[in-house]
């Protein structure tokens, strides 16, 4: 397994201590995209602290998740923690899209819908080592997409792991209201990749989808059933935080208070 079972306590724990140093991220800031970067925050620890990262390739390819993505490299030991303070000011490597000034980043995001042809350039470049794309289910109404998962397929790019973020939400609203993806896991079954469907709040089940993704000899799409704005109730499932513009203090306090009271549940010396 990618990591042992006695570190998934660690594991939630430190997806609700990270959950924090989001919140605290955006607040300093005074906004930014928060819902997707909940979301997506679980995929991204698996990925950083189940070791499959080592010595592969990681491209963040819905770039306005950015934040989720900053606060595990600065944990990772990337950078230091209080550059996090920095993020979206003049002249700091932490944008509100990732750039290559950011120390840990290989891929500079644009557009939406880039981010998976870029990684099937680096899997056809690098096929000794594993590339795993993390895309936004939104982006999949773009056709870029759908070319580069040709590609994939036509190359037999076994090394390329695209990992969706399926919340469900976009800017203006539910995915299913604006266009809908209908049955995502056909699509890429039919353009010949490999399919699994995850939790992906769930460690053991994203942990075990990567490690078998690693050893395919086709492309691998591992769909990971997320909460939008997950761990912040006030957030969860309403599109109106996919982008703050501006937090408002009482929400912060409550909501900085929400995550410590489980961050301190969640201490194996809680109550001790």
């Amino acid at each position: 397994m990618l990591f042992s079972a006695q570190k998934y306590p660690e594991l939630v724990r430190l997806s609700y201590e990270l959950r924090l140093d989001l919140l605290n991220l955006i607040h300093d800031a005074g906004g930014g995209h928060i819902g997707g970067s909940l979301s997506s925050l679980d995929l991204i620890i698996a990925v950083y602290f189940g070791g499959l990262l080592k010595n592969n390739h990681f491209i963040l390819s819905a770039g306005h998740l950015c934040p989720a993505l900053y606060v595990v490299l600065a944990h990772a030991g990337f950078f230091p923690k209080n550059k996090l303070s920095t993020y979206a000011q003049l002249g700091s490597p932490l944008q509100g899209h990732v750039s290559l000034d950011t120390p840990g980043v290989e891929y500079a995001s644009g557009a939406l819908g880039q981010g998976l042809s870029f990684a099937c350039g680096l899997a056809v470049g690098d096929r000794d080592r594993t590339t795993v794309c993390l895309t936004s289910d939104g982006e999949h109404q773009e056709g870029q997409v759908w070319e580069a998962a040709m590609f994939a397929s036509k190359y037999h790019l076994g090394n390329l792991i695209n990992l969706v973020d399926h919340n469900k939400y976009q800017i203006d609203g539910s995915i299913q209201d604006i266009m809908p993806l209908d049955d995502l896991a056909a699509k890429y079954l039919r353009f010949g990749w490999t399919v699994t469907v995850v939790d992906g709040h769930d460690f053991r089940q994203i942990a075990t989808a990567l490690e078998k993704a690693a050893d395919s000899t086709y492309p691998n799409c591992i769909i990971a059933n997320t909460i939008f704005g997950k761990g912040v109730r006030a957030f969860q499932y309403d599109y109106h935080y996919h982008d703050i513009k501006v937090m408002d203090e009482s929400l912060y306090q409550r909501t900085a208070a929400e995550l410590e009271s489980v961050i301190n549940r969640l201490n194996p010396d809680y109550g001790t």
